[in-house]
């Protein structure tokens, strides 16, 4: 079987640098934002338009992107489409090769392929500091401003996580490994985290 890792993250908490470098060291096939290239090709809708629903809309009432009955319809087909083929996308890279899934529900979506489950946290200041790193030089945000951002990309990663599971998003019981990043450089970690990983691998698949 596969070796498969999943990456599941609150926003600013670092996941996906710890997906990528836990890839690059173990040498395994990495995917985040080329889900969603696949996913565009296939519904042949505009990727930042999936990545807006991703992050925003999924959601029972999305009224931030529906301002008539008929818009809103249009959106929810959309949405479910686009979760249909996600699901079809994310199960074909598992069964491709060993890789590291980042987001997206996929810790349950690919719960019969025996993946290594990894679920990233941090306190909101080390969240913050980590937003702040990234923002360009065009980006002037308040720390109020990035905390309603951190608090409203979370609470739409969790409503996407419920919709395809029923499994609780960053319930501890529903991860192989919970890693809390607060106030650490995550380069430093990721040596003993990849130890870990492949000794779990190797207790997992005897």
């Amino acid at each position: 079987m596969n070796k498969i890792i999943t990456i599941s993250r609150e926003f600013g908490s670092g996941g996906r640098e710890i997906g990528k470098r836990l890839a690059d060291r173990l040498g395994l096939a990495y995917y985040d934002r080329e889900i969603i290239t696949e996913v565009a090709k296939k519904t042949e809708m505009a990727e930042q338009y999936i990545q807006n629903i991703n992050e925003n809309g999924v959601s029972p009432y999305p009224f931030q992107f529906a301002k008539s009955f008929a818009t809103y319809s249009n959106f929810q087909k959309h949405q479910t489409e686009i979760l249909i083929v996600e699901q079809d996308v994310i199960k074909h890279i598992a069964q491709k090769g060993n890789c590291v899934i980042v987001g997206r529900g996929a810790n349950s979506i690919l719960k019969g392929y025996n993946p290594m489950n990894i679920f990233v946290y941090a306190d909101m200041e080390s969240k913050l500091n980590r937003c702040r790193n990234r923002m360009s030089e065009n980006e002037n945000f308040t720390d109020k401003e990035l905390k309603n951002k951190i608090i409203q990309v979370d609470k739409s990663r969790k409503n996407y996580h419920n919709i395809i599971s029923s499994l609780e998003w960053g319930d501890k019981r529903n991860y192989n490994l919970c890693i809390n990043t607060s106030g650490i450089e995550i380069k430093t970690v990721i040596p003993s985290l990849a130890n870990y990983i492949e000794t779990w691998f190797g207790g997992n698949n005897k």
